[in-house]
């Protein structure tokens, strides 16, 4: 659960795009951060475009609400998802594919520390945050399903997708028990509380071996 990382130096932006990322971002963080110090209901739009350094006009330029912030973050964690998905070596087993693939907010949560912490809390232990994360979980599971059906080579309309959507659901189950492993309790330290990767590595040992023995699965 990333936080952005300021101007994306690609060099298909424009400088007019990459001040656009740029202000979303900082919008984003000064967002997250208020929103999990100080409770979703506490914090106003005000706050967040004062702390953010900008104008609440610029604030509603890029997002609708407050929660309009969190769904969005959590679109781009399902675009990382798919992407890194699509981006593992085809020769690789679909168990070893996904557990790269929903390692990589998990990845950047742990880069964080504290700080994303803080945040994965905010949307386990808001009930309408929480409910849009597992909507949008539900939508990663159908891109995942789709993405795993196209490495693995499956027909669509010879096969019924029974495969890539019970694989895709399989891995982020695993993630979501992760996430919730991971934050469960107050006063954690980071230091010697289960590390994000030991305890996805311990989940994917159970789920592998009927990820692996699916169709297309590679031994």
């Amino acid at each position: 659960m990333g936080y952005p990382d300021g101007v994306n130096s690609r060099p298909d932006l424009t400088l007019a795009q990459r001040k656009r990322q740029l202000v979303a971002g900082e919008l984003t963080e000064s967002a997250l951060q208020l929103l999990a110090r100080k409770g979703f209901d506490a914090v106003t739009i005000d706050e967040i475009a004062t702390a953010a350094g900008v104008s609440k006009r610029t604030f509603f330029r890029y997002f609708a609400s407050k929660e309009d912030v969190v769904v969005q973050f959590l679109a781009d964690m399902g675009t990382g998802i798919r992407a890194e998905l699509a981006a593992r070596p085809p020769e690789e087993p679909p168990s070893t594919a996904l557990r790269h693939a929903v390692w990589v907010p998990l990845g950047e949560c742990a880069d964080h520390g504290e700080r994303a912490l803080r945040v994965v809390r905010l949307i386990l232990r808001t009930p309408a945050l929480h409910a849009r994360f597992l909507e949008r979980q539900a939508q990663w599971r159908e891109d995942l399903a789709a993405e795993l059906a196209e490495r693995l080579g499956l027909d669509a309309d010879a096969d019924p997708g029974l495969y890539p959507r019970m694989a895709a659901g399989m891995a982020l189950n695993a993630f979501d028990a992760v996430l919730h492993r991971w934050s469960a309790g107050e006063g954690v330290v980071l230091d010697v509380a289960p590390a994000p990767d030991a305890l996805l590595d311990r989940a994917f040992a159970v789920i592998a071996p009927a990820l692996d023995a699916g169709p297309g699965a590679r031994a």
